[in-house]
């Protein structure tokens, strides 16, 4: 991630109101003297949009126009939030708050329980998971993990669109929600959990903002009393704002309107949370006098890198897709694009290992390359990949810096020497800065050399050295800073949760991957069926995956690599396809809607067992037509799946494989070859539809009058993910 010099992690103050404005560009400079009425910034990826609204705040603060008690500058992460305070402290707007909705709701809540209630406020759960589960006990519905994580998302869903109980089908039905069990049975759920709450007497996380608002509205005396308070408002990543953060600001806001939102559709990526564009989108028509600046000059990453984001946007719809933003790099020419098939993905793993160590051998640091990928689940491969070749790394969405033991006891022991350092042996030969803090923490096990391996160990050591190049760093910006001065900076840092880099590579979800940016990224396994996730149906649902690969690609400054896999194992079949929203753009795969190809960087094929494979020629017309495409199809497969070999496959991959295994247990029971029961076409037909009913598999080709009858049961079953008729082996 973002591995800052001791210049940009220590800056001078600015000496005055007019040197917080120095170095904006002029539409960051339009941003940061427009202090009154409502603005709105709609800022691209990369373009500066935490430095403009930073900025902002502190030129209103140091030219004595905003107060710094008056303004509540609201972000969605608490990462986003420190990294605004650091920024603020920095530019001498120290007093600012600067929260996450739920920090700023439950800190009132917190303070005006007694007046509007009375008595203690109930305890806040930390995790919910456990209560849902009881929950669903007592509602005689059984759920596995995955069922219970589903069903917990599908609760906070309801209630940050303020979605009752007894609502909660019908919601889901108008919203195309993915429920993961029946929505009656999660609304069932869903009511004996908040029964549960108020039996306990907590509240979650939700239920923070719920009760805020609800006290807002019943006691204008409170309302006035918070808005007397805070009379200027910034709302960064407005555009995943939810209906129930939206309520809460407007009461926040009462009838002014001095506001400042900013955001960017194009990366709205958080939707199945309850967050939607549409504030951001309206907000011109709900505050018609607004400013509006529109940030496009794009400091992050090179021309190449811009060049495929734009092509990547230029291929969407929608709504979001109408007012994205064209960025302009702002930054010298770079390496194009690299594009890579493997064979399976431990070919992929091994490919993407290797070029991440020549990139390290090459210059770059590890802390500045990122694996990113669609879901978690992907990341174990990657991570054996990386160890056999020697590279450290991390996974992102670990505890904070500041937060974890060896952080905690590293303060502790610095603290510690720093009040008795003159007593100290330890300290009588070492002078200078880093060197006192290289020997208090040799007391910690830390050691000028990496130990072997990954894990804790490694994890635990990599937490230190940070502490060490931080101590450098202090050390370099501020000459004859004594270890107080470092304890005091560390002390500040850890309130803002302002936390320095760790050097590995970093291995994430591209949901995990949001406001944060890399020299070099490999966005990984991109597939049908994984991006977009096969259980994207909708139109918009694939919109938001293809602004989610806009976001892994508007994380790289410099190097970028897309790869994908034609298969899961070595020796596997090659079912696989790269992912839609790489046409067009990859070289060689034609243009779409006659819009130019993006970038030109060559498809490289990876190595592995077998080497690389070609993609299959299309194949001649005839008279069915591909459902995809709408290319004719002969081809006896092709017409069994109603689509070319080359089109996009929504193929549930999971389903595929349990189908296989079902069909060689058949074949056993039946002493005849596999595809006696069905043929691979036939299962590949069956796990595109993942039919329900008798009728939906009667009409895959293949699937005849008595294969229905006899193997019908157990393929619905397998469908449905539940136990099949004939399990218990009899036939």
């Amino acid at each position: 991630m973002t591995s800052a010099t001791h210049s940009t992690l220590f800056p001078q103050v600015p000496d005055s109101a007019d040197a917080v404005l120095d170095g904006l560009d002029p539409e960051q400079r339009e941003v940061a003297t427009a202090l009154h009425g409502p603005v709105c910034v709609l800022a691209g990826a990369g373009t500066g949009k935490t430095r403009a609204i930073t900025h902002r705040i502190a030129y209103g603060v140091r030219a004595g126009i905003l107060q710094p008690a008056s303004v509540l500058a609201v972000t969605f992460t608490n990462r986003a939030a420190g990294e605004m305070r650091g920024r603020l402290r920095q530019l001498g707007a120290g007093g600012v708050q600067a929260r996450t909705f739920h920090s700023a709701a439950l800190r009132q809540l917190q303070y005006f329980w007694p007046k509007a209630v009375g008595g203690e406020m109930p305890r806040l759960l930390e995790r919910k998971v456990q209560l849902v589960a009881e929950a669903g006990a007592r509602c005689r519905v059984r759920l596995d993990r995955n069922e219970l994580r589903d069903v917990t998302g599908e609760i906070e869903w309801a209630k940050v669109t303020q979605t009752v109980p007894a609502d909660y089908p019908a919601a889901a039905a108008k919203a195309l929600r993915d429920a993961p069990r029946d929505p009656a049975e999660i609304a069932q759920i869903y009511g004996a959990y908040e029964q549960l709450k108020r039996d306990r007497g907590s509240i979650d996380f939700e239920d923070v903002l719920l009760l805020t608002v609800g006290i807002l509205q019943d006691r204008h005396d409170i309302a006035d009393q918070i808005r007397r308070q805070y009379q200027h408002f910034v709302v960064d990543e407005y555009q995943d704002v939810s209906p129930l953060q939206q309520r809460l600001l407007d009461l926040w806001l009462g009838e002014r309107d001095t506001l400042c939102v900013v955001g960017d559709a194009s990366q709205t990526i958080y939707s199945f949370t309850g967050a939607t564009p549409d504030h951001l989108l309206n907000f011109r028509t709900r505050h018609p006098g607004a400013t509006v600046v529109k940030l496009i000059r794009d400091y992050r990453s090179t021309p190449q890198v811009v060049h495929l984001a734009n092509g990547l946007l230029g291929q969407a719809r929608g709504r979001a897709a109408e007012h994205r933003l064209e960025l302009v790099s702002q930054r010298e020419a770079g390496p194009e694009p690299l594009y890579r098939e493997y064979p399976d993905e431990p070919s992929e793993a091994e490919g993407t290992a290797r070029r991440v160590r020549d990139l390290i051998a090459s210059g770059v640091p590890a802390g500045e390359i990122a694996v990113l990928y669609r879901i978690n689940a992907q990341s174990e491969v990657y991570e054996q990949a990386l160890a056999d070749v020697g590279v450290p790394y991390q996974l992102r969405g670990a505890e904070r810096f500041f937060e974890r033991q060896e952080v905690k006891e590293a303060g502790a022991a610095l603290r510690s020497a720093a009040r008795f350092g003159g007593n100290d042996s330890l300290l009588d030969d070492v002078v200078d800065l880093p060197s006192q803090v290289r020997a208090v923490l040799s007391t910690k096990n830390w050691t000028p050399q990496p130990p072997a391996g990954s894990g804790a160990v490694r994890d635990r050591w990599e937490s230190l050295a940070a502490l060490v190049r931080l101590a450098e760093d202090f050390a370099a910006a501020r000459p004859g800073a004594t270890l107080a001065d470092l304890v005091a900076e560390l002390d500040e840092r850890a309130a803002a949760q302002h936390a320095p880099t760790v050097q590995g590579v970093t291995l994430a979800s591209l949901h995990a991957a949001k406001g944060l940016e890399w020299d070099a990224v490999f966005l990984v396994g991109l597939t049908e069926g994984m991006l977009p996730i096969t259980y994207a149906k909708t139109d918009e649902q694939v919109e938001e995956e293809r602004r989610l690969l806009y976001v892994g690609v508007t994380r790289a400054r410099v190097h970028l690599t897309l790869s994908w896999s034609l298969s899961r194992s070595p020796g596997g079949r090659a079912s696989r396809r790269p992912s839609r929203f790489l046409q067009g753009l990859r070289p060689g795969s034609g243009a779409l809607g006659g819009r130019s190809a993006a970038g030109s960087g060559g498809v490289e094929r990876g190595a592995g067992p077998g080497g690389g494979a070609e993609a299959r020629p299309r194949k001649r017309r005839g008279p069915v037509r591909c459902r995809v495409c709408g290319t004719s199809l002969t081809e006896a497969g092709e017409v069994k799946l109603m689509r070319c070999e080359d089109c996009p496959s929504d193929m549930d991959e999971g389903l595929y494989e349990r189908l296989r295994d079902w069909r060689a247990e058949q074949a056993g029971l039946l002493g005849q070859p596999a595809f006696c029961v069905f043929t691979d076409k036939t299962l590949m037909a069956i796990a595109e539809a993942s039919p329900a009913t008798d009728g939906e598999l009667a009409t895959i080709p293949g699937v005849g009058a008595r294969k229905l009858d006899r193997f019908g049961a157990d393929v619905l079953a397998i469908c449905a993910g539940q136990e099949r008729a004939s399990a218990s082996g009899e036939d």
